[in-house]
C-alpha cells in the first residue's frame, strides 16, 4: 500500500472526548446494513497508524473483533447495553476507560453507531472523573463536544453514577484479547436504536 490509502481513513463520528487519550467513533466499517468490509479495512488501517494502543468495543455483539486481530490491533471487548444493564456495568465501562487512561493508552471506544450510549457514557465519565462538577454541566458539555442534544438514554446514565462505585477496580488487561484467544465471530449486530 502506498500514499494516502497507506494511511487509511478516520472512522465516522470520530471525536477526541480527551485529547490523544480518549476518542469515541462508530464502529469501524458502519453499522447495521450499511457496514462495509473495505471501509473497516480502511479505518483499521487508520487506527493503527495513528498509534492507539487499544480499541474498546462497548458492542453487544464481538464483530470486528477478529479483523483487529488480523491487523495487529490490540481491543478490549467491553459489552454494554446502557441503562437497562444497570450501574455496574456503567461502572465496569467508565473503570476499564479510566484504567487506560492511567496506563498511559491512547484509545478509541465505540458501539455500532455513536449513539445514545456512547454520548451518555462519556458524559457521565466526565462526572464519574470528577473532571466536571455536576450532571447539568456534563450533560452540557458532552452536547457541544458531539453537536447533538443529548437524549433520554444519555441523561439516565449520567443520573446513574450516583450509584457507581468509584473506587471501582477492573484490571486494564481484564477484557484484552490476544492472537491465541477463541473469538467467536458469529453474533449479529445488536442495534443501537439511538
Amino acid at each position: 500500500m502506498r500514499g494516502k490509502w497507506a494511511q487509511g481513513i478516520e472512522p465516522r463520528h470520530f471525536t477526541w472526548v480527551i485529547k490523544d487519550k480518549v476518542a469515541v467513533c462508530e464502529r469501524p466499517g458502519g453499522y447495521s446494513s450499511a457496514h462495509r468490509k473495505i471501509r473497516r479495512q480502511e479505518e483499521i488501517i487508520w487506527i493503527r497508524q495513528n498509534n492507539f494502543d487499544f480499541v474498546v468495543s462497548m458492542c453487544s455483539s464481538n464483530q470486528n473483533l477478529h479483523n483487529y486481530e488480523e491487523m495487529g490491533v490490540p481491543f478490549h471487548h467491553v459489552p454494554f447495553s446502557g441503562p437497562s444493564a444497570g450501574p455496574l456495568s456503567l461502572t465496569r465501562s467508565m473503570a476499564t476507560i479510566r484504567d487506560h487512561v492511567a496506563a498511559g493508552d491512547k484509545i478509541v471506544v465505540h458501539r455500532e453507531q455513536l449513539g445514545e450510549r456512547i454520548t451518555g457514557l462519556v458524559a457521565a465519565y466526565l462526572l464519574w472523573m470528577g473532571l466536571v462538577p455536576n450532571g447539568p454541566q456534563a450533560i452540557s458539555i458532552t452536547e457541544r463536544l458531539f453537536e447533538r442534544e443529548l437524549g433520554q438514554v444519555a441523561r439516565e446514565l449520567v443520573a446513574m453514577v450516583d450509584r457507581c462505585d468509584p473506587a471501582s477496580e477492573v484490571p486494564v488487561d481484564a477484557f484484552a484479547h490476544t492472537a491465541d484467544d477463541e473469538i467467536d465471530d458469529g453474533g449479529v449486530a445488536e442495534p443501537d436504536h439511538d
